[in-house]
């Protein structure tokens, strides 16, 4: 009975939305793509509520994985981390990676666009669950802000779901 619930739990967690095979940047060089990015903007979600200054800072293991660690602080000022790990199953398609920051659960981490210069990316999931802007700097030029959106609205996300995290914490 009990092995039973935690299958079908299992299977229930793997049947979200439905998913959309999206077109990720190809080639992107994972080297240049690690380090310190600032959270512009995001899709709310539950494991983000109320935090704001959001960072996500990538390293590659040495494993060749990436260790992924999120930081961000809520409005008392209390601060929040949490850290994963990611990876590419399909070298072929270095922008689709998974992420998982508890086992046995991981998520897609697809990067749906990337500036020239790797200093700020469009991230997102094929369910159009989840969607983040993530920039080198705590702002982001108001061009490329709407390039994301433009080209996240035309994946099929609802970018009317977007909200504007603070960076000055």
């Amino acid at each position: 009975m009990k092995y039973s619930a935690i299958i079908l739990l299992l299977f229930l967690f793997s049947c979200g939305g439905t998913e959309k095979k999206l077109p990720v940047v190809e080639n992107v060089d994972l080297q240049r793509y690690m380090g310190k990015w600032y959270e512009i903007g995001r899709f709310p979600n539950r494991f983000e509520r109320g935090l704001q200054c959001v960072t996500a800072t990538y390293s590659i293991r040495e494993d060749g994985d990436v260790t992924v660690l999120n930081a961000g602080q809520n409005s008392e000022g209390k601060k929040s981390e949490s850290e994963g790990q990611a990876w590419v199953p399909d070298p072929a398609q270095s922008g689709a990676l998974k992420v998982q920051f508890f086992w046995p659960f991981k998520a897609d981490y697809l990067i749906l666009d990337l500036d020239d210069n790797y200093g700020a990316a469009l991230v997102g999931s094929p369910d159009l669950d989840y969607l983040w802007i993530l920039s080198r700097q705590q702002t982001i030029s108001e061009g490329l802000k709407k390039r994301f959106l433009d080209r996240a609205q035309e994946l099929g996300f609802e970018i009317g779901r977007m909200e504007w995290i603070k960076q000055d914490c």
